[in-house]
């Protein structure tokens, strides 16, 4: 499993350009039997947790003027980290997880997935399939499955889509890499990086004493919802980057979600229509380092929020996108999640059972890889940036991370004396008091000698700070 790792984040500092020579400062530990699946899951989430950690060490470097600190992957910390949700309570209660019309389906030539956690979304599916709204979701789902069990699953597809509600076919491997956006997808990176010269190196001060803190002092806009992007930005706040996350009102976060990725930041709300939010935000935006957006490409641009205005306003600005399907091909502009990622690229017919009914991986892995993915893209642009000056413009995409773990990374060798039972994340789980309740939650996995263990606070209520920076 090492081999197999090891290998993984080769790959991934590589396409992040960071040094070679940095990755024997990488070491792996722990028994190796979280995360058990048929697919290379283990060896994704050690490797975009070693290529964060090695970022941020990376950084530490640069910015002390000392060798990069040592970095240890620990098997358990992983597997806990990437299935934080399910760890987390909130005075004793656990998160509430997928709704009832959220999960697969029989059609009437397969399976399709739905995901209907938010109202709208809910309100969506069931519209465009001519549900009427009323009811418990128990037993509009009794409703539910028959009408699908008739249609068959690329026409719920696209009904639900045309609707804006969240629905795909589930596919094999094999179709998806046949389907056109299974063919952009694959074209793309798993982080296409963008330099940008010309922008001054700007003044880093000294890190404070104590903890070391690579990030300290970096401004961070996070403009992303659900799980990959504020794992980035509560990875990045870790660090001891300023995170302030800015939501529309419109769109509310769901409780029991921020209260596992809200960790170390802060949380605004700020209507960017209205000419005073915008106002504010604007001038948040003159002060940040780095941006990081997780809407659907183009989604933004309406408001004067595109790569190129960013950089306009602020040149040398770090900008991190994050989408589903990526910014090519024909699914580009249409929402996705996690769990239909899986469903649509192969992963949940890999994963099936031996009833043939699709699977999931033993954590929303592809979320929380992407989100270190994401995090260690941004920590290897500053280290750049801290270098030569400029900015950097980094695109990832669920899809592409899909893509890595079902065509990218060596198969790894799973037996059956390998049992979850054997994994134990009692130490490394943690309690805190938040304003909404006593927490126990998952402890970050990125670690290196002399960094943070734990976050520096926790997470406010959605929406609850002031637009301001630290």
């Amino acid at each position: 499993m090492t081999h197999e790792s090891e290998e993984a984040a080769g790959q991934v500092w590589a396409v992040l350009g960071g040094a070679p020579e940095l990755l024997k400062r990488v070491s792996y530990g722990g028994p190796g039997t979280g995360l058990p699946a048929r697919l290379p899951v283990r060896a994704l989430a050690r490797a975009t947790v070693a290529a964060c950690s090695l970022a941020a060490a990376e950084l530490a470097a640069r910015r002390t003027g000392r060798p990069a600190p040592a970095v240890r992957v620990d098997d358990d910390a992983v597997a806990t980290a990437f299935t934080s949700e399910r760890h987390l309570r909130i005075d004793g209660r656990a998160p509430i997880a997928f709704a009832p019309l959220s999960g697969f389906w029989r059609t009437a030539d397969g399976w399709v997935r739905t995901h209907a956690n938010y109202p709208h979304h809910r309100a969506r599916l069931l519209a465009s399939l001519d549900i009427r709204d009323e009811g418990e979701d128990t037993a509009l789902a009794d409703e539910l499955a028959p009408v699908l069990g008739e249609l068959a699953a690329e026409d719920v597809q696209e009904r639900v889509y045309a609707a804006g509600g969240l629905a795909v076919a589930v596919r094999t491997v094999h179709q998806w890499a046949e389907h056109p956006a299974g063919r952009a997808a694959a074209a793309q990176p798993l982080v296409h990086v963008e330099r940008l010269p010309g922008a001054p190196r700007r003044p880093v001060r000294p890190l404070p004493a104590g903890v070391l803190l690579p990030a300290a002092g970096v401004r961070v806009l996070d403009l992303t919802r659900v799980i990959a992007g504020p794992v980035a930005g509560r990875t990045l706040a870790l660090l001891g980057a300023d995170v302030l996350r800015i939501d529309s009102p419109r769109l509310p976060e769901l409780a029991d979600a921020h209260a596992d990725t809200g960790f170390g930041k802060r949380s605004a709300r700020l209507d960017l229509t209205r000419g005073t939010d915008r106002a504010v935000f604007d001038e948040l935006l003159g002060m940040a380092d780095v941006v990081v957006t997780g809407y659907r490409p183009g989604a933004l641009d309406r408001l004067g929020l595109s790569a190129p205005a960013l950089l306009e306003r602020r040149p040398g600005l770090v900008i991190a996108q994050l989408s589903a399907w990526g910014d090519q091909g024909p699914w580009a502009e249409r929402r996705g999640f996690d769990s239909l990622v899986q469903a649509a690229c192969g992963i949940a017919m890999a994963e099936a059972g031996s009833d043939g009914r699709p699977g999931a991986l033993p954590a929303q892995a592809i979320d929380h890889g992407t989100g270190h993915l994401l995090a260690a893209a941004v920590l290897r642009a500053l280290t750049e940036q801290h270098d030569t000056g400029g900015g950097a413009v980094l695109r990832l995409s669920l899809a592409a991370t899909a893509n890595w773990l079902t065509n990218g990374i060596t198969a790894e060798e799973w037996t059956d004396e390998d049992v979850y039972d054997a994994y134990d994340p009692a130490r490394h789980l943690a309690r805190t008091d938040a304003s909404f309740g006593r927490l126990v939650h998952a402890l970050p996995p990125v670690s290196f000698a002399g960094g943070p263990a734990n976050w520096s606070s926790a997470p406010s209520r959605w929406g609850t700070d002031q637009p301001v920076w630290a």
